[in-house]
């Protein structure tokens, strides 16, 4: 069948009932759909024809339990895009006025408090009344994700894969929960390395007469695990930029830009996320070399 929406309950039941599912991504079956023709029977001989295919790269099916924890994960995003239109409207309605508070959360708390607990009496009364429905809402966000948040902890210190996972630097349990249920089986990848390019963290190539050329990531796969990963990585980098005799100290020294570093740090936690799930055990840090 085509990975689409639904795509694993239904393969989840077929399986109970005796069947070999396979799930092809839908880019995957387009090539070998009948030009000028787009209807069911089209459809499913195009699905046929590619499921023969020696290469063909299948979905595999996830579990109740893993879809649960990535439905927490893409909740918690969602909410966190709506918190950050909301606070930009609310900065902006403000700024009408001339009240203006600095960038971050605490900033925008101070202005959920002017638009709730201490209006000001100066401005009109439907710039407070908007003002306030924005704050409440903004503050009604937070406490969803909190409780989000706390869903996802609880997961991870139940999993011990998640927690695994959680002791390489720069991954905790948002990142390692999110790791652990995206990747499901961590045995169809062959190697880290397909893994990371899986999430897209690899350089993609344009190569012709045996001339490679690199150019910039592919972004292929799961974005939103992937940008997990770069923040991650950004952190860890900002935090032991200055470390002598490390990988980063290296990758500095070539005189590599930040984000070529944070992105290839990423590419190495997506790697080594893998060796600790496929074959077992915790991360232990390498030895710094000498300088």
């Amino acid at each position: 069948m085509e990975a689409c929406a639904s795509a694993h309950y239904w393969a989840r039941t077929l399986a109970k009932l005796g069947h070999e599912v396979r799930l092809i991504p839908p880019a995957r079956v387009k090539p070998y759909v009948k030009r000028g023709r787009k209807n069911d029977a089209a459809d499913a001989a195009a699905i046929a024809e590619a499921v023969t295919r020696p290469h063909m790269e299948f979905v595999p099916v996830k579990s109740e339990e893993a879809q649960a924890v990535l439905m927490l994960h893409r909740t918690r995003r969602l909410l966190v895009t709506q918190r950050t239109m909301l606070g930009n409207a609310l900065r902006s309605h403000f700024a009408e006025y001339g009240i203006i508070e600095p960038e971050g959360q605490g900033g925008l708390a101070r202005l959920v408090v002017c638009a709730l607990d201490a209006p000001d009496a100066a401005l009109p009364q439907a710039a407070r009344e908007a003002m306030a429905m924005l704050a409440a809402h903004v503050r009604e966000t937070d406490a969803k994700i909190d409780a989000l948040d706390h869903e996802i902890l609880r997961w991870h210190r139940n999993d011990a894969d998640s927690q695994r996972v959680a002791s390489i630097p720069g991954i905790g349990p948002l990142i390692a929960s999110a790791i652990v249920a995206a990747m499901g089986d961590p045995k169809r990848f062959k190697t880290g390395r397909d893994f990371a390019a899986w999430l897209g963290l690899v350089p993609s190539q344009n190569s012709t007469g045996g001339k490679t050329v690199l150019g910039p990531i592919t972004k292929a796969g799961d974005r939103y695990l992937r940008s997990l990963l770069v923040v991650g990585a950004t952190g860890t980098l900002w935090r032991r930029r200055k470390e002598p005799g490390t990988w980063l100290a290296g990758m500095m020294a070539r005189g590599k830009t930040a984000r070529q570093i944070s992105v290839a740090l990423a590419n190495k936690m997506a790697r080594t996320a893998w060796a600790i799930l496929a074959k077992g055990g915790l991360y232990h840090e390498p030895a710094a070399q000498a300088a």
